[in-house]
């Protein structure tokens, strides 16, 4: 197995193009093996992006071939739906006096090599005007929805939405506090950066990259202590700093106090690791230094949890689970980042439990 993950990272630095050339390694591939490694990661677009450029001596056999081509034909599809979605969300949103921008998403998938390679998910937009502002609309259009500190969810389409009122946040309330300041400091700038999608799909609103940089890492350090981190993730932010200023980021000093202000530069420094480990990430593209040990941490959770986290079972299944018995396994799951991150990991439950009882108080669902 551990020799077929080398394999895997080998083949996935070569379908990213981190890796110029073949890798070696493939002449002892187990294809089924790496299907199953790309499925768990939702990266089986990606890696059939590399399968098309492999002699045919090297190809999976004919039956895998055809099931991960379907495989990849429906990620472009899904990509096309999600192009098309994204451009009528942002503009209903304009034509109803919402600045906005999409979050992630579409917008990451223009930075791949491929942008119909990337396995999609739903679309997150941002809308400024506040919390208030935002419920009141979406109480009108869909009335009743659940809503989360950062987001509530927008059922008007087949695609899923869900509307930010941030981009994303702490669980440590002093980190918080700095990162909810700084975003409302930056967002207007997120909500002019319009691009034009492929093939004529239209135009959509996108942060900049140098916002990227810190708030998709935010988002990923968010997500370790809520169900987890897989490689799409990684492979996402592996491309924004590849293509921010064409590779270093402006200002790094700069860059660099703002992560330890904001309190991800721990987390930083592991996910170098990883993104120089699995990836191929040049040490002159860093925002920060690696921590090997940090990293090696972080890069067993990610293959092991896979997509978000979704094959880890080592605290039961999460099918069907009630509202204690998820606080209860996500608790217990935070108990083993105390270690490496003690100011998130034990703020994680207190916030929760706070923000549980401020939509009480308030009367929200």
């Amino acid at each position: 197995m551990l020799k077929q993950q080398k394999i895997f990272f080998d083949f996935l630095r070569f379908c990213i193009g981190s890796a110029k050339e073949i890798p070696d390694s493939l002449k002892e591939v187990d294809w089924k093996e790496l299907y199953a490694i790309a499925k768990k990661q939702a990266l089986l677009g990606v890696l059939f992006h590399g399968i098309r450029r492999l002699p045919k001596e090297l190809a999976p056999e004919q039956k895998l071939l055809m099931q991960w081509m379907v495989m990849a034909e429906q990620i472009r599809k899904q990509n096309i739906r999600l192009f098309l979605d994204s451009v009528k969300v942002c503009k209903n949103f304009e034509n109803e006096g919402f600045a906005n921008c999409i979050l992630k998403g579409q917008g990451n998938a223009l930075l791949y090599p491929d942008p119909y390679m990337r396995t999609p998910g739903d679309i997150d937009i941002y809308l400024a005007g506040g919390r208030k502002r935002v419920m009141q609309y979406i109480n009108k259009v869909c009335p009743n929805q659940v809503m989360r500190y950062h987001h509530v969810d927008f059922p008007v389409m087949k695609t899923a939405i869900e509307v930010h009122f941030t981009p994303s946040y702490m669980f440590f309330p002093i980190h918080n506090s700095r990162m909810q300041k700084w975003f409302k400091e930056v967002m207007d700038l997120q909500c002019s950066n319009v691009v034009t999608l492929p093939d004529g799909y239209g135009e959509i609103t996108v942060p900049t990259m140098n916002f990227n940089v810190i708030y998709i890492l935010s988002h990923l350090y968010r997500h370790v202590f809520t169900e987890g981190i897989g490689l799409r993730q990684l492979i996402d932010y592996y491309f924004v700093l590849v293509k921010s200023e064409e590779g270093r980021v402006k200002n790094l000093t700069a860059l660099q106090r703002e992560l330890k202000y904001l309190g991800l530069w721990k987390f930083a420094e592991a996910v170098m690791y990883v993104l120089h480990e699995a990836l191929g990430l040049p040490e002159e593209k860093m925002i920060a230094p690696i921590d090997v040990n940090e990293g090696r941490f972080l890069l067993a959770e990610i293959m092991q949890g896979g997509n978000f986290g979704q094959y880890d079972t080592r605290l039961g299944s999460k099918e069907n689970e009630g509202k204690l018995h998820r606080y209860l396994r996500m608790s217990l799951r935070n108990l083993r980042f105390v270690k490496h991150y003690p100011t998130e990991a034990l703020s994680e439950p207190l916030f929760r439990t706070w923000f549980a009882l401020w939509k009480k108080i308030h009367g929200i669902r």
